[in-house]
């Protein structure tokens, strides 16, 4: 198994992900593009000692982006929303 930070790459702090915190107790990570579930749910429980309840995963698929004449895409990746135990709770800093 990878070590946690190789699977973790950061959270991803959105307007979304703030409310789902505030509301749910879920969270949302960046993660590495093989990580699958299991080794998700492991490493944030090393990284940040809570309890996970439930881990969902998506891929997010690159934009088209352009700058003057020349076209290309953003980097694809792979999104994680884990849930956490009641009154477990990530602080970012």
């Amino acid at each position: 198994m990878k070590p946690s930070h190789q699977i973790i790459m950061h959270p991803v702090i959105s307007e979304k992900g703030t409310e789902l915190a505030e509301k749910n107790n879920q969270y949302v990570f960046s993660v590495g593009k093989s990580a699958n579930k299991i080794e998700i749910k492991k490493a944030i429980q090393d990284i940040y000692n809570v309890t996970v309840l439930k881990v969902n995963t998506m891929n997010v698929q690159g934009k088209k982006k352009r700058v003057r004449a020349q076209e290309g895409r953003t980097s694809s990746w792979k999104k994680a929303i884990v849930t956490l135990k009641d009154g477990d709770k990530i602080e970012y800093v």
